[in-house]
């Protein structure tokens, strides 16, 4: 067994994975997995600088993590970051201070690595079933940018475009800095129009339309999932590979559209760091199931973070053989 953790760093949330990767089947096996709502991206698209505040929270999370990693001892650490400090003026100080803390360089990688890394992680325990038809569209709702990745067993187009749920609502629903709760019609009319204006984008490169099975990733989708589901809580094993149909994502969408704060942290599957965004995360996934006609989404639980932790250990494994 290869041991090696994956930290992935994205504009709402931190997240670690702590696994195993057998060698001989390429399965791999969790050993630890956890998330911290940082909003690390916090005002980038206004400032295009990350907040000392939301550094800060990073930086503390980074130091659990560290904590956690250290206990496990595992071979490698990866820690990838994504559209926030990919967009930040002051991005180094987000380096070093990474640095400081896990010993590691984040890597700032590009929104295509982004959306092959979610492909991976995604796809791996589904490219061998035959109840998911191909090609699948792996579409990855973070806080400051959304994937697009089309393929079978491997990548065929993928593209990364700036709209995700902490970014639509920054900048069509917080006012004097407050968030407008519940949102008016125009601006859920301005979220829908720069969402259709990034499908358009995306379909410049990636052939959305061709997609059989729709397979959806990260905090927005698992959350309208557990919602969709009237599960009592967070429960990832009922979430994993859920199949929500169109009709209900949509019922779950205008809920978190018309609903107040309160309302919606009362809601038992509801992170309090989605209050404020799930509805904008929502409504990016209903567009982009009208866009391609899909009439479910499947859920993963398994994403980015999982496809870090494949190609690390896999890298780690080539080094042995080579050594």
């Amino acid at each position: 067994m290869t041991r090696v953790a994956a930290v992935d760093c994205g504009t709402n949330s931190i997240r670690l994975l702590v696994a195993d990767l057998d060698p001989a089947t390429g399965e791999l096996v969790e050993l630890d997995r956890r998330m911290t709502i940082v909003r690390l991206g916090q005002g980038v698209d206004k400032t295009g600088r990350l907040a000392p505040e939301a550094l800060e929270r990073t930086f503390a999370a980074c130091r659990e993590y560290a904590r956690v990693i250290k206990e496990l001892g595992a071979e490698r650490l990866r820690f990838v970051a994504t559209s926030a400090s990919r967009d930040a003026e002051n991005r180094d100080d987000f380096v070093r201070g990474v640095v400081e803390i896990l010993g590691v360089e984040p890597e700032v990688i590009s929104g295509d690595e982004e959306a092959e890394f979610s492909f991976i992680g995604a796809t791996k325990e589904l490219t061998g079933t035959d109840h998911m038809d191909k090609p699948f569209l792996v579409v990855d709702i973070g806080g400051g940018s959304t994937e697009f990745v089309v393929g079978e067993e491997h990548v065929r187009a993928a593209r990364s475009v700036d709209v995700g749920c902490v970014r639509m609502t920054e900048r069509h629903l917080v006012v004097d800095g407050t968030v407008t709760d519940p949102p008016t019609a125009d601006q859920i009319a301005a979220i829908r129009s720069d969402i259709e204006a990034a499908l358009d984008l995306a379909e410049q490169t990636v052939p959305l339309r061709e997609a059989r099975t729709l397979v959806g990733l990260a905090g927005s989708v698992t959350t309208v999932a557990g919602i969709a589901l009237g599960l009592p809580g967070y429960i990832s094993s009922q979430i994993h590979h859920a199949r929500v149909p169109y009709a209900t994502v949509r019922e779950v969408t205008e809920r978190m559209l018309t609903t107040t704060h309160a309302e919606r942290a009362a809601i038992p599957v509801m992170h309090p760091g989605r209050v404020d965004v799930i509805g904008a995360g929502a409504l990016v996934l209903q567009a982009i199931m009208e866009r391609i006609g899909a009439t479910e989404v499947v859920v993963s639980e398994h994403d980015i973070l999982d496809g870090i932790a494949i190609k690390t250990a896999e890298e780690v494994e080539a080094d042995k053989r080579r050594a």
